[in-house]
């Protein structure tokens, strides 16, 4: 019988495998810069040399960004999403936006499930502070900070479900999840009695994930888009009403 000779893996390729892992899973994200080249061998106990060698093929397959003098990057065009027009598009247009709530049904349901299952007790810390953040800005009445602190609250149940297709999809559409965040909350907000209740809901599914209810912190997810759906959907009729009455009223004059 014939056998193989076994090749030994080149350590640049050791490393560059790590740092893949490393931004597949979340830990290294879009834009964020890297410790030194220095700090890197050292983490890695690795000589400099293959450390920059790893860091080179990963630019060259668009991974990391290198700037003159500046550093090195993971790439933002990781994080990119869908382009403006498709973007401008989708925000335009009613249905769209009633697709991208259903289509949330599916990705935050699954997410909030996995979360549960196999949140860490970092990823929980990282949940509660961002509901802390989110909780701060909803008493302020901050409502851009609060959009964004909704849309992270969100992320970071994607991240604590540990599937990396689910962090990225949820990555991608955070632009368009943003908008549609957005424009749900100033249909709801200014309706008496919705804003409370819809961050009851957060809290009621951040503590389904804290102990550890899968079916439960879905089911949590699921009613909380229900409402955000009902919402949307009764101020949309209110504001046909609102244009019959003016169109009969300039009729009238």
């Amino acid at each position: 019988m014939k056998y193989r000779r076994v090749k030994q893996p080149k350590i640049s390729d050791v490393i560059m495998e790590e740092l893949e892992s490393m931004i597949l899973e979340g830990s290294l994200k879009p834009g964020q810069k890297l410790p030194s080249e220095r700090e890197l061998s050292k983490q890695f106990e690795v000589s400099r040399p293959s450390l920059r060698e790893a860091v080179q093929k990963l630019v060259a397959k668009g991974l990391l960004t290198s700037r003159q003098g500046g550093g090195t990057y993971v790439s933002d065009t990781l994080d990119g999403g869908y382009a403006d027009p498709l973007l401008t598009l989708f925000s335009s247009h009613p249905e769209a936006q009633a697709d991208l709530l259903e289509f949330r049904h599916a990705l935050e349901g699954v997410a909030a499930y996995y979360a549960a299952l196999r949140s860490t007790e970092s990823d929980r810390r990282a949940i509660q502070k961002i509901y802390d953040e989110l909780e701060g800005y909803h008493e302020a009445k901050a409502f851009e900070q609060e959009v964004k602190a909704d849309v992270e609250f969100h992320l970071r149940i994607a991240e604590a479900s540990h599937n990396v297709v689910l962090l990225h999809t949820m990555r991608a559409l955070l632009g368009l999840v943003e908008k549609n965040i957005m424009n749900n909350l100033e249909q709801a907000y200014p309706q008496r009695g919705h804003r409370s209740k819809i961050h009851g809901q957060h809290k009621v599914l951040m503590d389904a994930i804290f102990d550890g209810k899968p079916e439960q912190a879905r089911q949590a997810a699921y009613d909380h888009l229900v409402y955000v759906e009902e919402v949307v959907s009764d101020y949309g009729k209110e504001e046909a009403r609102q244009e019959r009455s003016r169109r009969r009223s300039e009729l009238n004059k």
